[in-house]
């Protein structure tokens, strides 16, 4: 782990994970970002973050990324296993409210919303 000039570990190891010390941040999620092209100061801000807090998590990274790159890998796959999960899981409830009936006078609303997804749909061809 990363420490400090008075030892403090900056970046720890938590169950979630590898963490920055003193937040709910994982690194993963600051790679997350870093992936989309987000500076460090955005990052800093996203997370609420000290500057310290965010070099430190910057270094670690740069200076273990073969390892963390490696994690991060598994938590991609683990997040994309779980959705997998959940969307089949409730796939059937949402097409059983997909065709429950709507509210009687709710007509208007509901060709509103079927207007607009239909030139939402158009925009996207």
């Amino acid at each position: 782990m990363t420490k400090t000039a008075n030892q403090q570990a900056e970046i720890i190891r938590t169950e979630r994970g590898l963490t920055i010390a003193g937040t709910r941040t994982s690194l993963y999620d600051v790679i997350d970002l870093l992936k989309s092209d987000y500076p460090p100061k955005l990052i800093r801000d996203t997370f609420n973050l000290t500057d310290a807090q965010i070099d430190a998590a910057l270094s670690y990274i740069e200076a273990n990324s073969v390892v963390v790159e490696a994690e991060y890998q598994e938590v991609l796959q683990t997040r994309e296993e779980i959705r997998q999960y959940w969307e089949k899981r409730n796939r059937d409830r949402f097409a059983q409210i997909a065709a429950t009936p709507h509210k009687p006078g709710q007509e208007e609303f509901w060709a509103k919303l079927e207007e607009k997804r239909a030139k939402r749909t158009a925009q996207h061809q």
